[in-house]
């Protein structure tokens, strides 16, 4: 909501010196979009293809649509797209997804979200891998749905794809944009693409942005919360050196140092006395620290006209460092700095036929090494005196434990995924076609050197409350997918489906007190039935676009806080029951009037499960609002020899949710709705916009 909420604000002067392609004031909010015939084009099944054609449901938002909605964050994508939710405990930019109420309940900095993420078709598992990523974006795809047989990495939610645009051969162009906004909010950015001869091209892209916090800290001297100081850079380099093999290598970097985000601590008479909404009264100086560097190097081989290889070689490594201050209040009673650090190797190797003729394949082989380096600290209390002698030290902890102390946890983490996978389809008529496809993977998961020490608020050593430990799991896991699509003669799609996804088992991050707080949580498992339909009337100038659902939940991984003694334990939902359903539609009349609408419709239960000793059977689960709704307009309003002025006004709703699995009334979200907009002028050869 923060992100949103300066965004919307923001007052933004865009001077683009890109072709007038990239700048159209009418042009469709989804996917690389052709004006005349409104398709659009995605790889959602890593194949080029058209929208309506691909029988998953899927949400395409355009590049050019996020910028000009002032979307500079992934966190943001919730308001676009219908039955996509997120918390965002670890901060901006490290989204933790849930797509049809599957979600990761969890945040600890160790973990790994069942909505994978993808930027360029390299999955980011880990928060450190995340970063800056959403400037000069080609497109965004959200999967919606257990994703196995076509990606890299096996998921129980759905996939995020983050894509860039790409190096252009024979093409020299670029373009800048800037802007300024409340809080003081710069925004920079920009991207150059230049011919490196008739087979070779470079990109360069970049972003910047700084603004002050907008939670304002009442704590004399210190600075206000949740503020933004950003910036990444990207380079690709694009090399054909022949009609069959084309070659694409990626590098990006990205840094944050904002002011942490703060907490509104409830409830607001023993946590928040005497402060405004908008107030903190925070004792915090640290900032928050994120830093990612990404190689990824793209293959695609044409072994022949119907039969092409592509290698997908990534290395990954990020750190992230932020310190919150979770009573929210002067005094020290609770504080909690967090630290990851982490690096990732990846290989994909996939072989894909393009025949033409009635069958077709996908054939792949997927590795991926994830080292992680977790330090998390608790500092219970530490402006309370035990001894009452004028001094805060080692022995007050010694006498008060946990009161006093700094406890701290830390360990290595290993986790290696091998997988082979394969999706096939065949035409058994003109009209109909079944597809099928078969993952197999293997985990394998070690937590070394796991310790859990008791320390005074000068750092000096005082107990050893969990001795080094180490644990370990393997899991083998065959999942697939199998559905049928029906093509009427009118062009419109129908198409049923049933899949399998799978999440490997995680360690806990959050034991600190005892030995059994230590633990391996088991495997996830999604069974889901889907049908839906792709249709388009009006001479296609109508697209409607929908799909219901079923799942079957099993062992959903949580983190659960007992309230009696504060230990936390990794444990699982035995089984629950999910069913939606959503709608897109897209309503074109003319070339300078386009609505865009998406609504969403879920309904979540716990059929089986005992949450620190209550039956939370029949409750709901955490992140999944039975009700979103997104609509948006982009109208040109008038046009001549100035140029074209166009408005675009936005609302985004979700109704209550909560954010644990007892669903205890107090943590509970209430409905809201987000409206926004923004007033553009553009110059008819398209190189330059204003924004507002």
């Amino acid at each position: 909501m923060r992100t949103v909420f300066l965004s919307s604000a923001a007052l933004a002067a865009l001077l683009a010196a890109q072709p007038a392609v990239a700048q159209q004031a009418a042009q469709a909010t989804t996917g690389t979009e052709a004006q005349d015939s409104g398709e659009i084009v995605v790889t959602a099944a890593k194949r080029s293809e058209n929208l309506q054609s691909v029988p998953i449901s899927v949400s395409a938002i355009g590049g050019d649509a996020l910028s000009k909605s002032r979307i500079t964050s992934v966190d943001s994508l919730v308001n676009k797209v219908a039955n996509l939710q997120l918390t965002s405990t670890v901060g901006d930019n490290t989204p933790i997804f849930a797509l049809r109420g599957v979600s990761m309940s969890d945040f600890s900095l160790n973990q790994s979200s069942p909505v994978a993420t993808y930027y360029d078709e390299v999955y980011k598992g880990n928060f450190a891998f995340l970063g800056i990523a959403l400037y000069d974006i080609e497109r965004v795809e959200v999967l919606r749905g257990p994703q196995g047989t076509l990606y890299g990495k096996n998921t129980t939610g759905g996939a995020v794809n983050l894509i860039s645009r790409d190096a252009k051969l024979g093409e020299t162009s670029g373009y800048f944009n800037a802007g300024y906004g409340n809080y003081n909010r710069v925004d920079l950015n920009g991207a150059v693409n230049v011919p490196l001869g008739e087979k070779a091209a470079l990109r360069i892209a970049g972003t910047y942005a700084k603004a002050d916090g907008w939670f304002k800290n009442v704590n004399p001297g210190f600075p206000d919360l949740a503020s933004t100081d950003e910036w990444g850079l990207r380079g690709t380099l694009k090399l054909e050196p022949s009609d069959r093999v084309k070659i694409t290598l990626r590098a990006s970097h990205s840094f944050q140092n904002p002011q942490n985000y703060g907490i509104y601590a409830q409830p607001e008479a023993v946590n928040r006395p005497g402060l405004g909404q908008f107030q903190i009264a925070s004792n915090v100086r640290d900032k928050r620290r994120a830093v990612t560097t990404s190689v990824a190097l793209t293959v695609n081989y044409d072994v022949s006209d119907t039969l092409a290889v592509t290698s997908i070689t990534s290395y990954d490594k990020g750190s992230l460092f932020f310190k919150e201050d979770t009573d929210g209040i002067t005094a020290r009673n609770l504080e909690v700095p967090y630290f990851d650090r982490a690096s990732q190797f990846a290989q994909d190797l996939r072989l894909t036929s393009n025949t033409g003729g009635p069958f077709d394949f996908i054939l792949g082989a997927y590795f991926n090494r994830e080292k992680v380096y977790n330090q998390t600290t608790l500092e219970v209390f530490n402006g309370t005196d035990a001894n009452e002698d004028g001094v805060i030290n080692a022995q007050d902890c010694a006498d008060a434990l946990p009161v006093a102390c700094k406890v701290r946890n830390q360990f290595d983490q290993v986790k290696k995924s091998f997988a082979l996978y394969t999706d096939l389809k065949y035409k058994l008529t003109d009209a109909l076609t079944v597809r099928g496809g078969l993952r197999y993977t293997h985990d394998d998961g070690e937590q070394t050197g796991f310790s859990s020490d008791a320390l005074g608020v000068d750092d000096s050593f005082v107990a050893n409350l969990i001795p080094l430990s180490n644990l370990r799991f393997k899991q083998n896991n065959l999942s697939g997918k199998i559905g049928l699509d029906y093509k009427l003669a009118s062009g419109d799609l129908l198409y049923a489906s049933v899949s399998r996804g799978y999440r490997a088992p995680s360690f806990n991050a959050q034991a600190f007190f005892t030995p059994t707080e230590l633990g391996v949580a088991k495997a996830e498992q999604v069974t889901a039935f889907e049908a839906g339909a792709k249709t388009q009337f009006w001479d296609r100038r109508i697209t409607l676009n929908m799909a219901a659902f079923y799942y079957t939940y099993k062992n959903q991984q949580f983190i659960n806080v007992n309230p009696a003694d504060a230990s936390q334990q990794l444990l699982n939902i035995p089984k629950s029951e999910l069913y939606g359903a959503e709608a897109e539609l897209t309503v074109r009349p003319s070339d300078t009037f386009t609505f865009h609408g998406g609504l969403g419709l879920l309904s979540t239960k716990i059929k089986e499960g005992i949450v620190s000793g209550v039956n939370v059977s029949g409750n709901r689960l955490s992140n999944a609002p039975s009700l979103t709704f997104n609509a948006s307009f982009d109208w040109t309003v008038v046009q001549g020899g100035f140029g074209a002025f166009s408005v675009h006004p936005e609302v985004a709703y979700q109704s209550s949710q909560f954010f644990e699995n007892i669903n205890i009334p107090r943590l509970r979200q209430e409905s809201y709705a987000l409206f926004g907009g923004h007033i553009d002028w553009n110059s008819n050869d398209g190189r330059y916009s204003l924004s507002a």
